[in-house]
């Protein structure tokens, strides 16, 4: 099944005091390219973030949030800064023998004073990477569900465009069997007027018929057009990213076509030779959407 380029993709998660929320929205872009907003605590995961979304997505512009509530001592650290407790506790005595102050310093009254205790974060927990592996893998999961749910309207859409074409090109064929016959008679009408006569050089007639012939023919052009057609189908039941190869396709097709509709000689066979050109127009621009 292929997958739009198009989705989103939410997890949450909530684990010992811990809360973990991921957001991923994905739209059309030529290549990949992944930007990712987070916690600042959270920043070493970015790389595990990556990797994760890389393995499952090939194209497209994605956006990543993560928010990160942590009430647990996981990933975090008391740190006492000794020094400069030490010289909170110093110039209180000072201030106590000075002022003939009772110097009843308890630890409780240094600790709250500013920067003594700080409390920081563990780089690289363990713990924390597992719960956000967790979370960023259901997210992308979510997020694929949703990109093959629209890749399917996709091709439902597609396909029926593509069997408007192959009815166009049925016609076309059909009205292109007639042409050489056409021509003959035309070419000898011309002939007998320029001439003034009715014997006409029967060989150089047949030379000028396989000229024409060789000029007007589109046989070739449908045949790779029916077999671009069969072609884009067949990939479009793959599993694999095919959207820059369907664009291939559709540049070949659009070629094709452009030669049937100079080499045409027939009003009938212009009108469809436009009709396809829309239609091949509108399926490229729903190609774009394809990952």
């Amino acid at each position: 099944m292929i997958k739009s380029m198009t989705g989103y993709g939410k997890a949450n998660l909530s684990k010992e005091q811990r809360e973990y929320q991921i957001e991923i929205k994905s739209v059309n872009h030529r290549y990949l390219d992944i930007s990712i907003k987070m916690p600042r605590q959270l920043s070493y995961l970015e790389e595990t973030i990556k990797k994760e979304i890389t393995s499952k997505v090939k194209r497209g512009k994605i956006d990543v949030f993560v928010t990160f509530e942590n009430d647990s001592l996981e990933g975090k650290e008391i740190k006492i800064n000794e020094e400069l407790a030490k010289a909170y506790i110093k110039e209180l005595k000072k201030l106590a023998k000075e002022e003939n102050l009772l110097a009843d310093i308890q630890v409780n009254d240094i600790a709250n004073y500013p920067d003594v205790l700080t409390i920081q974060n563990n780089q690289e927990d363990e713990k924390i990477k597992l719960e956000v592996s967790e979370v960023i893998k259901i997210a992308t999961d979510n997020l694929i569900q949703m990109k093959k749910i629209e890749g399917n309207k996709l091709a439902e859409d597609l396909n029926k465009r593509l069997d408007k074409l192959k009815t166009k090109i049925e016609e076309i064929s059909k009205l292109s069997t007639g042409l050489i016959e056409e021509y003959v008679v035309k070419l000898e009408e011309r002939i007998k007027q320029i001439l003034k006569e009715k014997e006409i050089d029967q060989a150089r007639l047949a030379q000028e018929v396989v000229i024409y012939a060789d000029k007007c023919s589109i046989e070739e052009e449908v045949t790779r057009l029916k077999s671009h057609i069969t072609q884009f189908k067949t990939l479009l039941d793959s599993d694999e990213a095919i959207g820059k190869k369907l664009d291939f396709i559709i540049q070949e097709m659009n070629r094709e076509t452009n030669t049937i509709g100079s080499k045409a000689n027939n009003l009938n066979i212009t009108n469809n030779v436009i009709d396809m050109k829309t239609e091949i127009e509108n399926i490229r621009e729903q190609v774009q959407n394809i990952e």
